[in-house]
């Protein structure tokens, strides 16, 4: 039998179709759907020829598809994944999952109340430093976890996330939500927890003040990075509309006690992504985090700075994001067969969104220390069990 597969929303993330496409396994994307005349054309040239591609999301659902991957901008995650999930499509929803809490809580619920299976595409959970890291967690090398850190140096932010949509809070809500929801849902998988409270600071520190701005509706997102758009200040064609921090930083305390902080600078010139996992006997960071990088092991006490005393390097794997990808949509689709637990989580996919939303509103504000909105428990349960009911 083949399983039949469609795109919603061919953009930037649509090429996780090369990877969901595989018909010596069964495995055929067979339509795309998207609203613009560009992407139409993208889909087109990319797909088999025998695929269909319309703008009409009811033509593609209506060809009774065994699974969607959902590609749209940020807010357009939400009215295309409760559509296929009431057509009994199996979902892949790209992060965020939504950009607010009431779009996520709603979209479990509807995955629960139908039965139709929902998988977010939270990739750093394949992506080796990430696993890795954790699974050194796992084996007792710094004993409980108590605090976990991440500066992500986004070097390239002035080239990506203020020259399109991503500028625009009413898309987003704010890139400490949209970018930052895959270091969020790490932290939590790092800590074994979820914030229940969170705090922030922020700012529009450098890009705000640069007047030079246009429409690049009609452009592609890779054609305006260049390593030479240097200083952050010299920087032009910015979106029209550029209203979220280019700088942001929360505290948050999680459910098992464990403190984490998360920093987000868009004006770095450098891009990686630095996690510190303190516990009770030792601690690890990453010092860089594609393949050949290193993770560190501090295990020993020492006096002043010190080399790990042990370290690790950071595996290759073919495919985008450190080889996460590939993973990604190969986990995705042993779901869509099989169902089962997965390595992703939607549950947790929707409290990164949760505390993402919750620290935008706390550094808009005064910057004070606020709740973070639980999920329902049942739902909660639900979705532990792989989707499945009692």
């Amino acid at each position: 039998m083949t399983v039949k597969i469609g795109i919603i929303g061919f953009g930037l993330r649509s090429g996780l179709w090369r990877h969901a496409h595989r018909p010596e396994q069964g495995f055929e994307v067979v339509a795309a759907c998207d609203t613009s005349e560009r992407g139409r054309a993208d889909a087109v040239a990319a797909l088999p020829e025998t695929a269909l591609v319309t703008a009409d999301l009811k033509e593609l659902l209506g060809l009774g598809l065994d699974a969607v991957l959902v590609t749209t901008p940020d807010d357009q995650h939400h009215g295309p994944t409760l559509a296929a999930l009431e057509a009994g499509a199996a979902v892949f929803c790209e992060k965020p999952l939504g950009i607010t809490v009431e779009e996520c809580d709603e979209m479990l619920a509807t995955a629960r109340r139908t039965g139709s299976r929902l998988y977010v595409g939270h990739n750093m959970r394949h992506m080796p430093v990430v696993a890795q890291m954790r699974q050194l967690i796992h084996d007792g090398r710094i004993g409980q976890v108590k605090a976990v850190w991440c500066r992500h140096f986004v070097g390239h932010g002035g080239d990506f996330y203020f020259k399109d949509w991503h500028a625009d809070r009413s898309r987003t809500t704010g890139l400490l939500l949209q970018k930052g929801a895959h270091d969020l849902d790490v932290i939590h998988w790092l800590a074994g927890g979820f914030a229940t409270s969170v705090a922030a600071m922020g700012d529009l520190m450098v890009y705000g003040g640069i007047t030079d701005r246009r429409d690049r509706m009609q452009e592609r997102m890779g054609e305006w990075v260049s390593l030479d758009n240097w200083p952050p200040t010299a920087q032009t064609g910015l979106h029209p509309v550029v209203d979220v921090e280019d700088i942001s930083m929360m505290t948050m305390r999680l459910d098992n006690g464990v403190l984490a902080s998360y920093q987000q600078c868009h004006f770095t010139p450098d891009y990686w992504r630095n996690y510190t996992v303190i516990g009770t006997e030792g601690r690890l960071e990453n010092l860089g985090d594609g393949p050949g990088d290193t993770i560190g092991l501090w295990n020993r006490r020492h006096s002043g700075h010190a080399a790990p005393d042990e370290t690790f390097t950071v595996q290759a794997a073919d495919g985008g994001h450190g080889g996460a990808d590939p993973r990604l949509i190969t986990e995705f689709l042993r779901f869509v067969t099989e169902g089962g637990t997965t390595q992703t989580s939607p549950v947790a996919a929707r409290m990164s969104v949760a505390a993402g939303v919750v620290a935008t509103q706390s550094l808009r504000s005064d910057g004070s220390a606020r709740p973070v909105p639980p999920l329902a428990p049942d739902l909660i349960d639900y979705f532990e069990r792989g989707q499945t009911e009692a």
